[in-house]
């Protein structure tokens, strides 16, 4: 990167590369954003259960999007973003455990699945179908929890997510979303990667740009200029090629400069992210020791003992149904 892009981009620190979401501010647009890259996080919870290609990019678009929203929380807890579907991907779970852990599980039809591909129905809405998307956030055991929820139908998660700021928190929002497979050379073995930007507007008088869009009633002048800073930072973000938003050799900083170099872009240190399962055999201990009987422990051991399979990360835990003596 040039010393002009540099200066342009407020940055004194090498650029960023893989896992990790880059906090921006487009000021003369009234908007700001995060772009997020994933490489090696998202290719070991993608390929850990051997996704079959259009799960695994379905998957892969839940975890960049769960990155983008979950890292602006400033908080210690969770967000989880969850899809319940009758589509052929019927259920989809990401876990953001704040401030840098992910997670990430998906539910399919395979004989769905497989019709869905031979009919060319293979787009995000056509293969989530129609149902919900679930939004929580969870600060801990003493706080209440807060969820929104959005309907999906035949909707794409970028199409989901304009909607669900705009309807629950009043913010227009615009995503770009995609996941795609590099091969590393020397490296038969494509690895996943995924690239995400999110953009909001946020005028500083903190009304609404959706009312005051064009069509919708008479504006004043400043009206007009916030209306026109959203449209052109949108239209901007729409120029962006998926390649480009995945492009191992593409950095994010570098990505943000191509689309806002005109109208100004100021980035600010990278927030990591790490693939990180929080299950336990402790947690999982006390779930079977405080959610069934002894019967039901005794119905559930197979050759004496219980075994219980993390859906995300896929590790097993082995327990005795009398003592919770746990067999590693």
């Amino acid at each position: 990167m040039t010393d002009n892009m540099m200066t342009a981009l407020g940055l004194d620190r090498p650029e960023t590369g893989d896992d990790a979401v880059v906090p921006f501010t487009l000021d003369q647009l009234d908007t700001r954003g995060r772009a997020v890259r994933f490489g090696d996080a998202l290719d070991t919870i993608l390929s850990r259960h051997d996704y079959p290609a259009l799960v695994a990019r379905l998957l892969g678009e839940a975890v960049a999007l769960a990155a983008l929203i979950g890292s602006s929380l400033k908080f210690e807890g969770r967000f989880i973003l969850q899809t319940q579907t009758d589509g052929p991907v019927n259920l989809i779970v990401v876990d953001f455990d704040a401030p840098d852990g992910l997670r990430g599980y998906a539910r399919f039809d395979q004989d769905a699945l497989v019709a869905a591909a031979e009919a060319g129905r293979t787009t995000p809405g056509e293969l989530l179908g129609k149902g919900h998307l679930a939004m929580t956030i969870d600060q801990g055991e003493h706080t209440e929890r807060y969820q929104g929820i959005v309907a999906l139908d035949g909707n794409s998660l970028e199409e989901v997510a304009h909607t669900y700021f705009v309807q629950s928190e009043q913010i227009p929002t615009m995503v770009r979303l995609t996941v795609a497979e590099f091969t590393r050379k020397g490296d038969e073995r494509p690895h996943w990667r995924a690239g995400g930007v999110l953009i909001q507007h946020l005028p500083d008088h903190g009304e609404s740009v959706v009312r005051d869009l064009p069509g919708d009633g008479d504006l004043d002048n400043s009206d007009k200029e916030e209306a026109d800073s959203w449209t052109q930072a949108k239209a901007l973000l729409a120029t962006l090629e998926d390649v480009e938003l995945a492009d191992p050799d593409l950095s994010p900083e570098r990505l943000l400069f191509r689309l806002y170099h005109e109208t100004g872009v100021r980035v600010f240190p990278p927030l990591p992210m790490v693939e990180r399962c929080t299950c336990s055999a402790d947690r999982i201990e006390d779930m079977l020791a405080t959610s069934f009987t002894d019967a039901d422990r005794d119905e559930m051991a197979v050759d004496g003992e219980i075994e219980v399979v993390c859906e995300f990360c896929s590790t097993a835990y082995h327990f005795s149904p009398h003592h919770f003596s746990i067999k590693h």
